[in-house]
C-alpha cells in the first residue's frame, strides 16, 4: 500500500520509514528548527525512489538563496523526473523546474495551482509563501494562505504554521491588528514556530512598539532560538528594537553575539549582519573592524549576481570594509545578470542595481548621486523582495544622504513622513542629531 503524508496525500515511491523521515523534515521546516536537510537525506536513503523527497531536497537548497544550492536542486529535479508522480507531485516538480531556471514567479504560480487543488499541502503553501517573500508580493503572502484556511481546522497537523504565515502576510499588507492576533495564536499553539514569532515581531516593528517588541522576544528566547536555523533573523529584530530606542550598545552586543559572533557563512544571516551594521553607520556609530568579517564572508559570493536583494547587502559590506575589488566584482556580476534570462534580471534592473550603486555612492561620499539613485526606486523597492522592515534601510539611506548632501527640503519632507509613522524613534533622533566626519565625504569603512 502506498504511503501517505499526515494530510492524506499519496507519496509516490515511499516506504513507511522513508515517509516518516520525510514527515520529520516537514515538521522541522515548518518550525525552522533542527536539520531538515539531514532528515530528507534519511528519507532518500530509506526510499531512493521517493519523488517528493527528491523535490523537498531541491526546495531546501533553493530556499536559502545560496548560489551553490542551484546545482544541487537541479540534480534533485533530474532524479525526480525519472520517477513516478501523481498530479500533485507533478505540480511540485514543475515549480522546482521553473525556479532552477530562474523563474521565481512561475514557481510561485505553479505552487499556487498545487495548493488550490490540494489546500492542505503545507509544503506547497510554505514554499510558495517564501517565494512571495523573496519576490516582494505582499498580497500573495496574505492571500495564498487565506485561500487554504477554510480547509483547515485547529487540530489539523501544522495549523500553527498556516496561522503564522497568514499573520506575516497580513502584516505586510498593513492589517496589524489581525496579524498580531494570528501570530500570537500560532506561537501559543506551537512555541517553536520561529516564523510566527517573526510575524509578531514585524507587527511590533511596523507600529514602532519597541519596548513591547523587546519584551515579546525576550519572553521565551529558548523557544525561538534553540536549534533554529532562523534565529539570527529574530535576533536581528531584537537588535532593531534596541536601536530604535537609541540603545546602541545593546545592538552592538547582539551583533557581536548571536547575530554574527559565530561568523555564519549563511547568506540569509549575512543579510542581517550587513543590514544592522549599515543602520549603525547611518547613525554615525563607529562600528570598528566589524565590517571586515562580514565582507570576508560575502567575498566568495561577490561574483554570483544570482539574487539582487542579496547583492545589495553584500555591497553594504564591501563598502563598509573598503573592499574595492569585491565591490567592483559585485557590480560586474550585476551587469551580467541584467543580460540573463530569468526574473533576477528584472529584480536587478528595476531595484537591485540602483540600490547597489547608491550604496557605493554613499560610501564614497557622493550623497547627491545616492539621492538621485534611490528616489526613483523607493516606491517600487518591493519588486526585489524582502519585507517592509528590511527595505526600510533604503529609506534610511535616502534620508541620511539627503541631509548630508544639503537637500534639506527633501530631508525635512522625509523626516516628517517618517515621524508620522514612528514619532518616538530613537534612531530618527540620532540620525538628526549626530554629526560625524563622514558628512564631509569621508569613505565609510
Amino acid at each position: 500500500m502506498m504511503a501517505k503524508d499526515e494530510h492524506g496525500y499519496p507519496l509516490s515511491g515511499a516506504d513507511a520509514r522513508g515517509a516518516e523521515a520525510y514527515q520529520q523534515a516537514l515538521r522541522e521546516l515548518r518550525c525552522l528548527v533542527g536539520d531538515p536537510v539531514a532528515s530528507v537525506e534519511r528519507a532518500l536513503a530509506e526510499s531512493p525512489g521517493f519523488t517528493m523527497a527528491h523535490l523537498l531536497r531541491a526546495y531546501l537548497h533553493l530556499l536559502g538563496t545560496e548560489p551553490a544550492g542551484i546545482p544541487i536542486a537541479r540534480a534533485a529535479l533530474e532524479a525526480a523526473d525519472r520517477l513516478e508522480a501523481d498530479p500533485r507531485e507533478r505540480g511540485h516538480r514543475e515549480a522546482v523546474r521553473a525556479w532552477v531556471r530562474g523563474g521565481w514567479h512561475a514557481a510561485g504560480r505553479a505552487l499556487e495551482d498545487v495548493a488550490l487543488e490540494h489546500p492542505r499541502d503545507l509544503l506547497a503553501l510554505q514554499v510558495g509563501h517564501q517565494i512571495d517573500f523573496f519576490t516582494g508580493r505582499s498580497r500573495m503572502l496574505r492571500d495564498r494562505i487565506a485561500r487554504a484556511l477554510p480547509h483547515w481546522e485547529p487540530h489539523t497537523p501544522g495549523f500553527h504554521a498556516l496561522l503564522g504565515m497568514h499573520a506575516f502576510g497580513l502584516e505586510e499588507c498593513g492589517d496589524y491588528v489581525h496579524a498580531e492576533a494570528r501570530g500570537r495564536r500560532a506561537v501559543e499553539l506551537e512555541p517553536r514556530d520561529g516564523w510566527a514569532w517573526h510575524a509578531v515581531a514585524h507587527v511590533l516593528e511596523m507600529q514602532d512598539r519597541r519596548t513591547e517588541g523587546i519584551a515579546f522576544l525576550r519572553s521565551d528566547v529558548d523557544a525561538w532560538s534553540r536549534q533554529s536555523f532562523f534565529c539570527v533573523h529574530n535576533w536581528w529584530h531584537l537588535a532593531l528594537f534596541h536601536l530604535d530606542r537609541g540603545e546602541v550598545e545593546e545592538a552592538l552586543a547582539l551583533f557581536d553575539g548571536p547575530i554574527h559572533g559565530a561568523r555564519s557563512q549563511v547568506v540569509l544571516d549575512l543579510v542581517d549582519a550587513s543590514s544592522l551594521l549599515w543602520r549603525l553607520e547611518l547613525m554615525g556609530v563607529d562600528v570598528g573592524s566589524r565590517w571586515q568579517s562580514v565582507a570576508d564572508a560575502w567575498a566568495s559570493l561577490a561574483g554570483s549576481g544570482s539574487y539582487a536583494f542579496n547583492d545589495a547587502h553584500a555591497m553594504m559590506a564591501f563598502v563598509g570594509a573598503g573592499r574595492e575589488a569585491s565591490l567592483r566584482e559585485a557590480l560586474e556580476a550585476q551587469a551580467r545578470a541584467l543580460a540573463e534570462d530569468g526574473d533576477n534580471a528584472v529584480f536587478t534592473r528595476e531595484v537591485g542595481s540602483p540600490v547597489a550603486r547608491a550604496i557605493h555612492a554613499f560610501g564614497r561620499g557622493d550623497y547627491l548621486e545616492t539621492v538621485d539613485l534611490l528616489r526613483p526606486v523607493r516606491e517600487i523597492d518591493s519588486r526585489f523582495g524582502g519585507s517592509h522592515a528590511q527595505r526600510d534601510v533604503i529609506d534610511r539611506t535616502l534620508l541620511e544622504a539627503a541631509r548630508r548632501s544639503g537637500r534639506l527640503a527633501l530631508a525635512r519632507g522625509l523626516e516628517a513622513e517618517r515621524s508620522a509613522l514612528r514619532p518616538e524613534s530613537g534612531a530618527r533622533r540620532a540620525i538628526r542629531a549626530v554629526a560625524t566626519p563622514r558628512e564631509a565625504g569621508v569613505r565609510v569603512g
